[in-house]
């Protein structure tokens, strides 16, 4: 298992090496991913394109998919390359495509043909005060007066 996303983040099956995968008739969230440096002992990887389906089985992966010789490119090869996939309990389609969105934000993969910002404006909903919005804590004259 692995954590991808902001904060916890979201436990993602893998990664697998994608050149051995089958991937399964399952709704998923999927992210390719390589190994920059393999030599390390320790694995780190890069996320370098994520997408969600509603079945996995019909994205033509491993390697007939549209993105794929673009991750190869940057991967070096097909063998470094990895998967993992997160099937989103009682997740529907769009609840996958925010998340996809999400970690589009987050690893800025730079096979994805889209990119999304993970900003947030004042002007989208307006700023505002209220006395709820403050310090949860008031300041105290420590001789008991006000």
């Amino acid at each position: 298992m692995i954590r991808l996303g902001s904060l916890a983040g979201y436990p993602f099956e893998g990664p697998r090496v994608l050149a051995g995968w089958t991937p399964p008739a399952v709704a998923a969230v999927y992210a390719i991913m390589y190994r920059p440096q393999p030599e390390k002992t320790a694995p780190e990887y890069a996320v370098i394109y994520v997408d969600h389906s509603d079945d996995l089985s019909l994205e033509r992966l491993p390697f007939k998919h549209p993105r794929a010789a673009c991750w190869t490119r940057r991967a070096g090869d097909r063998f470094n390359l990895r998967v993992c996939t997160y099937e989103v309990p009682g997740g529907m389609r769009s609840h996958r495509e925010q998340i996809a969105h999400e970690l589009i934000a987050v690893y800025k993969p730079g096979c994805n043909l889209e990119q999304f910002d993970h900003a947030w404006n004042d002007e989208w909903i307006g700023a505002y005060e209220a006395p709820t919005t403050g310090p949860l804590t008031t300041n105290r004259d420590p001789s008991g007066g006000s």
